[in-house]
């Protein structure tokens, strides 16, 4: 008995057998898609929904900022409002197929509002590097208190000294061990305080300046 030929055609002099794994890959690449791009599309889908999911934290003076289409900021206003699990699994479901119709410009700007809320916003940084770098250098040198108190004549002058003097005294001797395992020395009550006062004048001084910059435009 004669063996039934299988259907298939040719591709540059080679036989592919309907239904074969290189049938399968040659029509995924005439239809312009295959495997690959299909889990990528379903990866960056499933990022968009979570994106979503993370916007129903965002605070309220970032989430306006954002400026997000009427539909998708409504969408998510009831997800909010939703406290039924299925009801609710829905809803995420359209609230992220709304944000597959975002601008890249415009996800962009939702991943940046997301940072800004968890790692504070470039300028929050700033001060508190600025923070540290002043309390460190009052701790290490005498005389940068005179130049912190020539700067911010408004710090408490007995207060500041006493938490000089304590975060000194409380300062732990070299810990070898500690260090060898990647783990920083504990600090002490003064220290943690020293830079809340720094923090806070710098603050101060800067919320003057901005309040003086405001009568100066007027």
């Amino acid at each position: 008995m004669s063996r039934k030929p299988k259907k298939g055609y040719f591709v540059r002099g080679q036989f592919v057998a309907e239904g074969s794994e290189m049938d399968l890959q040659l029509k995924a690449e005439l239809r312009g898609t295959d495997g690959s791009t299909k889990t990528e599309l379903k990866r960056e889908s499933d990022e968009l929904q979570d994106l979503g999911k993370e916007l129903l934290t965002l605070r309220s003076d970032l989430f306006n900022r954002l400026n997000l289409p009427e539909k998708l900021a409504e969408a998510l206003a009831e997800a909010k409002r939703i406290t039924n699990f299925e009801g609710k699994r829905r809803q995420m479901q359209f609230v992220g197929k709304l944000m597959r119709k975002l601008e890249e410009v415009e996800v962009t700007a939702v991943r940046q509002a997301l940072d800004e809320q968890r790692n504070g916003s470039a300028e929050e940084k700033l001060s508190l590097h600025l923070a540290e770098q002043w309390r460190d250098r009052l701790i290490a040198h005498e005389e940068s208190l005179a130049t912190w108190l020539e700067q911010f004549p408004r710090t408490d002058t007995q207060q500041i000294r006493a938490l000089i003097r304590q975060a000194r005294k409380d300062a732990p001797e070299d810990d070898k061990a500690a260090e060898s395992q990647g783990l920083a020395p504990r600090k002490g009550r003064a220290y943690r305080e020293l830079f809340q006062l720094v923090k806070e004048q710098l603050e101060d001084a800067k919320t003057q300046s901005d309040a003086e910059s405001h009568e100066d435009d007027a």
